[in-house]
């Protein structure tokens, strides 16, 4: 698909720099919603603009439904206002919430303006949640039934909500104060009498607060297999519904957010190509500024020991791959801890069972490479420098695992993303404190 993409922007480009409006129309209507989301995808931001414009209404909703919501406000800011009415209004109000948290406050007061009124609270009422709950992802567009309704009184309700409703294939099913008493699904109702009561055949409901972490509940709605769980407010009322679509988008943002800072940089939010090359520094200048200042510890630990380094000056050699080992060491234990936090495997309460399994496992590890490290070393260079070696691997490793293991659990006690924390933390540490047993074990062991 990536040859085709290329080759269909190879053709674009030069009837955009022509203005071959009629000819980009013709071509966009050969091709299916995904592939034109994939050309604008690979676009400059100001040509993106101009080819999102000849598609019709329904068709230019469709693409710019498939955009991560970065890229919309991008998009957005090129766009004339009247056709960002269209479009806003077009979206589901939980999209509306992902678009306007990319957008200037003047520019989401404006949008806002241009709704109907009831679309207008439904946004509204999304958006008064907590950024990053739960409360700002889900649907307030959903059809519910009630405990005493028969299955037919409740299918006329689908039917009637057939158009708005974010699903119809899971019910809440309330009380007469709105309690979520229960969940009922399409498949049930199909199979019932129509004159059944829907307390006879609902289930018991699995439900998240509109204050919970939109990852929390994205995650229980992934891990229990549901088709759609209700939002309940602190009293147990339904306020909206997440859906299973919905939880797979907030996962693969979330995932997507950990993974890039765990390798130093931070999220793009939009496609590669649509990215300005002043986001790209941005996105990474911060991180390489903080583990900049980390070397310079780094630098200030091996000037501590310069007169170790002058009378043994092989030592030097081993100092880039010590320090490479104990960082490794560490980021793995940390991504392995951060990922188990993220699926509920580990808690916060169990930091002392994380510090003793990575104690052991870095202790594992370093006696491995250590033993290996002391004959290779040993060989080349004499066992005595190939015992300190050996030794410094083995310490070296317990410690970075046992240290990364723990940051995670750390950065989650004092409310900060793991991802952010740990990475930087554990290089700038474990490199200083690496290098510091390095010389220790060093002159311990060749007595200078």
């Amino acid at each position: 698909m990536t040859t085709n993409l290329t080759d269909l922007q190879n053709t674009l480009i030069p009837l955009i720099q022509r203005e071959r409006l009629e000819d980009i129309a013709m071509l966009l209507g050969e091709l299916d919603a995904d592939e034109v989301t994939g050309l604008l995808e690979r676009l400059p931001a100001n040509q993106q603009a101009v080819v999102f414009r000849l598609l019709p209404k329904d068709r230019a909703i469709a693409v710019f439904e498939r955009f991560d919501p970065g890229h919309q406000g991008d998009l957005v800011k090129g766009l004339r206002a009247a056709e960002v009415t269209e479009i806003f209004a077009g979206l589901e109000p939980d999209d509306r919430a992902w678009l306007l948290e990319e957008l200037p406050a003047g520019l989401t007061a404006k949008m806002l303006h241009g709704l109907t009124p009831s679309e207008r609270q439904m946004t509204a009422d999304v958006l008064g949640y907590p950024k990053g709950s739960i409360g700002r992802r889900m649907s307030p567009e959903y059809v519910a039934t009630r405990t005493g309704s028969t299955v037919a009184e409740t299918m006329a309700r689908v039917r009637a909500g057939l158009d708005e409703a974010e699903t119809i294939y899971t019910l809440p099913v309330l009380d007469e104060t709105r309690h979520v008493m229960g969940v009922v699904s399409l498949r049930d109702l199909l199979r019932a009498e129509p004159d059944t009561v829907i307390s006879q055949i609902m289930s018991d409901p699995v439900v998240a607060t509109a204050y919970d972490t939109d990852e929390e509940a994205a995650r229980r709605t992934a891990d229990l297999g549901l088709l759609a769980m209700p939002i309940v407010d602190l009293e147990n009322r339904l306020v909206g519904i997440l859906t299973i679509d919905d939880a797979a988008r907030i996962l693969e943002f979330e995932e997507t957010e950990d993974s890039s800072r765990q390798g130093g940089v931070e999220p793009l939010r939009r496609p590669y190509f649509a990215t300005p090359i002043r986001r790209l520094v941005s996105s990474r200048i911060i991180w390489l500024l903080v583990l900049a200042l980390g070397a310079a510890l780094t630098v200030q630990v091996l000037s501590v020991f310069e007169d170790t380094l002058a009378q043994v000056t092989t030592l030097a050699l081993f100092v880039p791959l010590l320090i490479g080992t104990g960082g490794n060491t560490g980021n793995q234990a940390a991504t392995t801890v951060t990922r188990a936090l993220a699926l509920g495997d580990v808690g916060t309460r169990d930091v002392r069972r994380v510090f003793t399994r990575e104690l052991a496992v870095g202790f594992s590890l370093g006696i491995i490479l250590g033993f290996i490290g002391f004959l290779i070393v040993g060989l080349l260079f004499g066992f005595n420098i190939g015992l300190v070696i050996g030794l410094t691997i083995a310490s070296v490793c317990s410690l970075a695992a046992t240290i990364g293991g723990i940051m995670p659990i750390v950065a989650r006690l004092i409310r900060v993303d793991p991802a952010v924390f740990s990475n930087p933390f554990i290089t700038t540490f474990v490199d200083a404190t690496g290098l510091i047993l390095y010389f220790l074990i060093a002159k311990a062991v060749l007595g200078i």
